[in-house]
């Protein structure tokens, strides 16, 4: 069933509302508002259901607004941005901007959603994503660099979102080759590249990032890895409007850097956080287990291993896995 945002909106008050004043509002019987409330339920929302009082949100929601983002954008990211899709439920925000170019005379377009159905993360993993309370923002980027030039993009998106994080006031935060964000040593938020055009230029890559903001005692369930948020974190509630126009504005700012001047403007940046910097790790490929010691990634964002009979060796991400060698022992 699909979600109803107008309900949505009349429960984000923070009061109780019976069914029956629900459905005059919403124009529809008790018997609809209680299937509309259980899809959103199923969605992720916690909802109050109390005898003779109605309705209500376990906690308050921020809605996403795209005016609210896009005025609070640096005005180089405003410039540059050629729209801003503010979704309410959708497949995959991805999945959404895959499906439409850019036209010719724009260079990024974006969206946001406050649902998605089918997340996706690397190695087709599904990412987890519960409504309203985290973000699941995509960007898309005309690049005049090729696909063969982007190989340290994914290292160069984890520094803008660390950026945008910091200045949300978090610390403890790291970095896990390629595509994960750690806090305290725990997964935060992730990031997937999906690219299209030519080897050697121009090419356009939507950049998915998924960030955990408050993560709900049913997504906590579905979630196989361990993870964290920005609210249990901080001690405190999040603006995710404000955190929306923070990452968007970092994103935008290093595409177009990247873009101009590769991993170059990035990667001291990247070393400085390396959560796995001189540890012990394994990397499942999809033909072996290789293990050594993590020595930071090169140039072109390739992880850098030195095995076990001293063999330095550089890994491109791909299909490739990392973990810690006593988290794969524990895993065992």
């Amino acid at each position: 069933m699909a979600l109803s945002k107008a309900l949505l909106e009349l429960l984000c008050d923070g009061h109780f509302h019976s069914g029956n004043q629900l459905g005059e509002r919403l124009g529809c019987s008790r018997a609809a508002v209680w299937k509309m409330i259980q899809a959103l339920e199923l969605a992720g929302v916690d909802i109050f259901h109390v005898r003779g009082k109605g309705y209500r949100l376990a906690q308050a929601v921020e809605l996403l607004d795209a005016e609210r983002i896009l005025g609070a954008l640096t005005e180089a990211a405003r410039q540059s941005l050629g729209g801003l899709d503010v979704l309410f439920d959708v497949d995959s925000t991805n999945t959404y901007l895959i499906e439409r170019p850019l036209r010719a005379t724009e260079r990024a377009r974006a969206c946001l959603a406050e649902f998605q159905r089918f997340g996706r993360g690397r190695r087709g993993r599904q990412w987890v994503s519960p409504f309203g309370g985290n973000l699941y923002l995509s960007l898309r980027w005309r690049f005049s660099r090729g696909a063969t030039e982007l190989g340290g993009l994914s290292l160069a998106v984890g520094v803008a979102l660390l950026r945008a994080l910091r200045e949300e006031g978090v610390e403890g935060l790291g970095f896990k080759w390629p595509n994960d964000i750690l806090l305290d040593g725990r997964k935060l938020a992730g990031v997937l590249l999906e690219i299209s055009g030519e080897s050697n230029g121009p090419c356009e890559v939507v950049i998915g990032v998924g960030l955990n903001v408050r993560v709900t005692d049913v997504a906590q369930e579905a979630i196989d890895q361990p993870w964290s948020d920005l609210e249990s974190c901080l001690g405190r509630r999040v603006a995710r409007n404000r955190l929306a126009s923070r990452i968007l504005s970092c994103l935008i700012d290093a595409a177009g850097r990247y873009d101009d001047d590769g991993l170059h403007s990035f990667r001291d940046e990247w070393l400085s956080a390396d959560a796995f910097a001189g540890r012990e790790v394994v990397l499942q490929t999809p033909a072996a287990e290789i293990s050594g010691v993590a020595q930071g990634v090169d140039e072109n964002g390739a992880l850098i291993l030195v095995l076990k009979n001293g063999e330095r060796r550089h890994f491109h991400s791909g299909e490739i896995s990392l973990r810690a060698a006593v988290e794969r022992l524990t895993n065992a």
